[in-house]
């Protein structure tokens, strides 16, 4: 069996800096609860768009199915939604 190399040495500051698993959920689910807040004042308009029931199963069924590293990608994706709903609604 051939020998077996030592792993190279890491040095904190070559890592970046993650934060601990409770800070980065806390920090998805602030974030959740942003987009959330921002869908419920889409009002009326926004309500009647098939775009607001897909934006708010993102926000909830889709979210809370995902691992924590997939939690940004779905609230991107609900923001991007919300962002257009909003432009929707403004113009009509």
């Amino acid at each position: 069996m051939p020998p077996r190399r030592p792993a190279p040495p890491t040095s904190p500051s070559s890592q970046p800096a993650r934060g601990t698993f409770r800070k980065r959920y806390d920090d998805l689910e602030t974030r959740r609860a942003e987009l959330v807040a921002r869908v419920r004042a889409l009002g009326e308009a926004g309500q009647q768009h098939p775009g607001y029931k897909r934006a708010l199963k993102l926000l909830n069924d889709t979210f809370r199915k995902s691992k924590l590293a997939q939690r940004l990608a779905v609230l991107e994706a609900a923001a991007w939604l919300i962002d257009v709903l909003e432009r929707l609604t403004t113009t009509l």
